[in-house]
C-alpha cells in the first residue's frame, strides 16, 4: 500500500530550509477538536509536550510570539517584561490570519509572514523534543526546542 504523501506546510518548508530536522504528526481535525488534549490523544505524543502558539500586541513593539504548554495560561505581565513592553494584549483573532497567514487551530511560530520577537516558555529547555502547529490545522511539527529558538531568533522566557 503506497503510504499517503503529506503536503508540505510554510513552516516545513522553513525547517527544512534551515537544515532543521522534524516529525509530523497529523490527525483528522474539526470544530470540536480545539482543547490541545485532542492534540496529545490524536497524535500520541505526551500532553506536556505539546505548545501552543499565541500572538499578541506590544504597546512598544507590536506583535509578538509566545509558545507555551498546552496545559497553562500565558501571563502577559511577564510577556510585557521580558519583550520590553510597558503593556501587552493578544492579538484580536479576526486579524491573526491577516497578521500572520495563519488560522487559529493551525498558527505554527515557523513561516509566519514576518518575523515577530518570539518567546519559548523556559519549561522547554528541559525537554527533548516539543510539538508545535506546523501551519495547518490537524498537522504538527514535532523539533527540538533548541532549533525552534535558532529558526524564530527566539529566546526562552518565564511567561507563564
Amino acid at each position: 500500500m503506497k503510504k499517503k504523501k503529506i503536503q508540505k506546510t510554510n513552516a516545513m518548508r522553513q525547517l527544512e530550509n534551515h537544515g532543521i530536522g522534524y516529525n509530523v504528526h497529523q490527525y483528522a481535525w474539526n470544530d470540536d477538536n480545539e482543547k490541545a488534549q485532542n492534540d496529545a490523544d490524536e497524535t500520541g505524543m505526551p500532553f506536556h509536550k505539546i505548545y501552543k502558539t499565541m500572538v499578541a500586541t506590544g504597546s512598544n513593539t507590536g506583535e509578538i510570539v509566545a509558545c507555551i504548554p498546552s496545559g497553562t495560561k500565558l501571563d502577559l505581565k511577564k510577556l510585557a517584561e521580558v519583550s520590553g513592553n510597558k503593556k501587552v494584549d493578544m492579538l484580536d483573532i479576526d486579524a491573526l490570519e491577516k497578521t500572520t497567514g495563519y488560522v487559529r487551530g493551525g498558527c505554527s511560530p515557523v513561516g509566519m509572514k514576518k518575523s515577530f520577537p518570539t518567546f519559548l516558555a523556559s519549561s522547554a529547555a528541559d525537554l527533548d523534543t516539543i510539538v508545535v502547529s506546523a501551519g495547518k490545522r490537524g498537522m504538527q511539527v514535532e523539533v527540538t526546542p533548541d532549533d525552534l529558538i535558532r529558526i524564530t531568533e527566539g529566546e526562552y522566557a518565564d511567561i507563564t
